[in-house]
């Protein structure tokens, strides 16, 4: 089955681009905007709505595979792509990468992605984003012209082993309103809550950390109040931003009581920290990490490290696991560029003993949300995120629905065959 044609619209995301280097820098809140000068270039403001480009390949069957090209949240941050807007990347894709999409065969999945993936124009890789979007729709053209779901594809082309696809826990977000959407969490007994955004160290962290104990006690006694079955134990996974390397001056010392201290405050949940300390580069990045995580191991605390920053594509995601800088290193999807990447990184987490955490960001839409959990299920990643957006439901509908509906149809498939 061939591509026939190739048509590009501007689309939004579920949330907004945020310039994360003026929010660490205590840029204020103004209802739902930011106060202050943008820091980060390309961006116009602190806060700016999230951009797509919806990509559809006509096939010769009749049928349509669909993507999103789309960024992260805080986009030209921790050495990631810069800001991705719509109206600056159309053009390109439609000169230079329309013409070759056209007549390729879909048949199969993984020889095109990397081919996509891997693809330069003017001398120079294409935008993570654009990646990102092409495999996500060359995927979907696939299972199209195959009969199966992009999740049996993934399977049968990285993880063929995998006889039966089952569910994988959900990591909810909570954006900005962390009391709120807890409640929404608890009601919908999520895996994994509830990330928190702890992004700034004077409003969310304290300068002691003193805030962020605060809060996780207030969502410990909560769950335990207003759960509705004892059995009901989520895990604590907050998201930090580098703000308590920034609060204890990276002293490893203070950071690794703090962080028992945080262990200790959310029991009987277990606790995961990610992205605890931030150097402003890879290799101090990783170091820190790496000597964190020894530090927790040394001392046998029921605690794990998340990698997120820094830890971007496939090549980074490789040397912080083959480092054990983290526990758990969260494969942010946007970042890796094709799609294709994401398997390849979930299965390599695993070959090394670490956690995969096949995450994205909020700024995604229903379309690379859907894709990126069909790969979570087929490479048995450990974790999963709900997304796009902030407001918990949107996402965790999305996520959550398209993993019953894969499973339920592979294994109504198994019974039949």
């Amino acid at each position: 089955m061939k591509i026939t044609n190739v048509i590009l619209t501007k689309s939004y995301t579920g949330f907004y681009f945020d310039d994360q280097k003026a929010i660490k820098n205590d840029a204020t809140k103004d209802g739902f905007l930011y106060v202050g000068q943008a820091m980060t270039e390309g961006f116009s403001n602190i806060r700016v709505p999230g951009e797509a480009v919806s990509i559809q390949l006509l096939l010769d069957s009749g049928d349509i595979g669909i993507g999103d090209c789309a960024a992260v949240q805080y986009s030209g941050a921790g050495g990631r792509d810069p800001l991705f807007l719509a109206d600056d990347f159309i053009p390109l894709i439609q000169q230079f990468i329309v013409p070759q999409l056209i007549g390729e065969d879909v048949s199969s999945f993984r020889k095109i992605a990397e081919k996509y993936d891997h693809l330069h124009v003017n001398g120079q890789r294409i935008h993570t984003a654009i990646r990102y979007g092409i495999t996500q729709a060359l995927l979907s053209a696939t299972a199209l012209s195959t009969k199966r779901s992009m999740a049996e594809v993934i399977r049968d082309e990285y993880h063929p082993e995998l006889k039966t696809l089952h569910h994988i826990p959900i990591f909810a977000q909570s954006g900005d309103d962390r009391y709120n959407n807890v409640d929404k969490m608890i009601l919908k007994e999520v895996d994994a809550m509830p990330h928190g955004l702890i992004n700034n160290v004077k409003e969310k962290l304290g300068y002691r950390g003193e805030l962020l104990k605060e809060y996780i006690r207030w969502m410990r006694d909560r769950v335990l109040s207003k759960r509705a079955h004892d059995h009901y134990l989520p895990t604590f996974h907050i998201d930090v931003y580098g703000t308590i390397g920034i609060a204890f001056k990276n002293d490893y010392d203070q950071i690794v009581n703090y962080l028992i201290d945080l262990a200790e405050t959310a029991k009987p949940f277990f606790l995961r920290i990610e992205g605890p300390i931030d150097t402003g580069d890879r290799e101090g990045t990783m170091i820190a990490l790496r000597e964190i995580t020894k530090r927790l191991d040394e001392k046998g605390t029921p605690l794990e490290i998340v990698a997120d920053e820094w830890c971007n594509t496939l090549e980074d995601i490789r040397y912080f696991a083959d480092q054990k800088a983290g526990h758990v290193l969260q494969i942010k999807t946007p970042d890796l560029g094709g799609i294709n990447n994401i398997a390849e990184a979930i299965l390599y987490c695993k070959s090394k003993n670490i956690g995969a955490y096949c995450g994205g960001t909020c700024n995604e839409t229903n379309l690379s949300a859907e894709a990126t959990t069909s790969v979570a299920i087929a490479c048995e990643a450990d974790l999963c995120l709900a997304k796009p957006a902030m407001d918990v439901d949107s996402g965790y509908m999305i996520v959550h629905n398209m993993m019953e509906r894969v499973i339920a149809l592979s294994e109504a498939r198994s019974k039949k065959d």
